[in-house]
């Protein structure tokens, strides 16, 4: 949560594209209550499971990442908050490649969490939060590295290679820090 405080001090929102269960939710949640900050928290998920894998996303350490696997409900999640006594983000259920970044998506983003686990999801990801991150806003990749899900990690570096980001490898993350 080092990071997403960071970003606070910049112009915008905070967003996360792949909130499963809302975990990384609720402590973004807990920090904005924390700091009684008046940014909001927009989250992402489809509720129906993973996407259908593409050929970037085989290996075989992870084939337990299947078509419908890590369902979620959207009741959950609101739940969850509720009674975690924090306020209920904005929660936009869709697959984000029918996101539209002008109508469903902060108008500025000063922290991003992306965590859509396969190459297609994180690559739709960037495009739609590239044009909307405020300068020095950070970016949060979650599984970047990870062997069961290399698809991550070649829709980063190939999202770096057109951008003018900063990356710094943490463990299982890759964290971009905007230079726009």
């Amino acid at each position: 949560m080092r990071l997403a405080s960071l970003s606070l001090e910049f112009e915008g929102d905070l967003v996360e594209l792949g909130c499963y269960q809302g975990d990384t939710s609720l402590l973004l949640a807990e920090l904005l209550k924390g700091v009684k900050s008046e940014k909001r928290l927009w989250i992402y998920d489809s509720f129906e499971g993973l996407p259908e894998k593409t050929d970037a996303d085989f290996s075989v350490a992870g084939a337990a990442f299947k078509k419908g696997e890590l369902f979620v409900t959207k009741r959950k999640v609101k739940l969850r908050f509720l009674r975690a006594n924090l306020p209920i983000p904005m929660i936009k259920k869709g697959w984000f490649e029918d996101l539209d970044p002008e109508k469903d998506l902060p108008e500025k983003i000063c922290f991003a969490f992306l965590d859509g686990d396969l190459y297609q999801s994180i690559k739709t990801s960037l495009g739609l939060i590239e044009n909307k991150m405020s300068e020095g806003g950070i970016i949060v990749v979650h599984d970047y590295d990870n062997p069961e899900l290399p698809g991550v990690t070649k829709a980063v570096d190939e999202w770096l290679g057109k951008n003018n980001y900063k990356l710094s490898k943490k463990h299982t993350l890759a964290v971009l820090t905007c230079e726009c």
